[in-house]
């Protein structure tokens, strides 16, 4: 396994390790906080023209409820994500009785061959940390290509609130609270700390907006919380 933590078989290797305890840790260690993101990302996702879109490094999926409760003609949701251990605990786990509307592809995004102008509405919650910049500038460009026109998107992840006061709390939490909860609470589930170093490295969405931008999408940037979760939504033009 490469030694590079944006790798795919790197962030493969970490996921696929966290898998069985992942909703718990990232309930636990966010306050439940994840989940009202998710539910806030889809709140800003404008209103798709059309019911078929991908959930990108969908992981165990948890956004499908809220975008099936606020979009209930959505009919496919393709999820995309390189996890096998992710992809089986939302089939196995969460989801079973949405299966008829859920698609699956494990693979890396980029080599998952997503068609052009296929997409009424792309989201993702909780993956743009897992990419260095070049990564994150193809995902951009993949975006603004599988969208059709006029279609949506809406993204969110866990950043760092720079100006916030209680930043250095929240560092403290990341960098000491997280290892000790993984070590204590987890029975040696070594990768979680994996995921904060992944958070402190992503900073926030602004760069990825002005991405998204150059990518000839109209992009709004949100901020979460006083900056501990940033999004960007918008459209691709007509």
């Amino acid at each position: 396994m490469s030694d590079d933590i944006y790798a795919p078989d790197y962030v493969k290797g970490v996921f696929d390790r966290c898998s069985d305890r992942y909703i718990m840790f990232s309930w636990l260690c966010s306050f439940g906080f994840t989940e009202r993101w998710r539910r806030q990302c889809v709140a800003m996702l404008p209103e798709p023209a059309g019911p078929a879109g991908y959930d990108l490094m969908a992981g165990t999926g948890e956004v499908w409820p809220h975008l099936l409760k606020r979009f209930p003609w959505i009919d496919q949701i393709t999820a995309v994500d390189i996890s096998s251990g992710m992809h089986r605990r939302a089939i196995d786990r969460l989801h079973q009785h949405r299966a008829h509307r859920i698609a699956f592809i494990e693979d890396d995004v980029f080599a998952s061959n997503l068609p052009d102008a296929s997409a009424d509405f792309v989201v993702a919650t909780f993956g743009l940390k897992t990419f260095n910049a070049d990564q994150l500038t193809r995902l951009a460009r993949l975006i603004a290509r599988v969208l059709k026109p006029g279609g949506s998107f809406s993204l969110i992840e866990a950043s760092d609130p720079k100006g916030w006061w209680l930043r250095p709390l929240y560092r403290f939490h990341l960098k000491t609270v997280l290892p000790l909860m993984e070590r204590f609470l987890l029975r040696g589930a070594q990768d979680f700390a994996k995921i904060g170093t992944y958070s402190t490295n992503f900073g926030d969405s602004r760069a990825f907006a002005e991405m998204l931008r150059a990518a000839h999408l109209e992009v709004g940037f949100h901020r979460y919380f006083f900056g501990c979760a940033t999004g960007v939504s918008g459209r691709k033009p007509s």
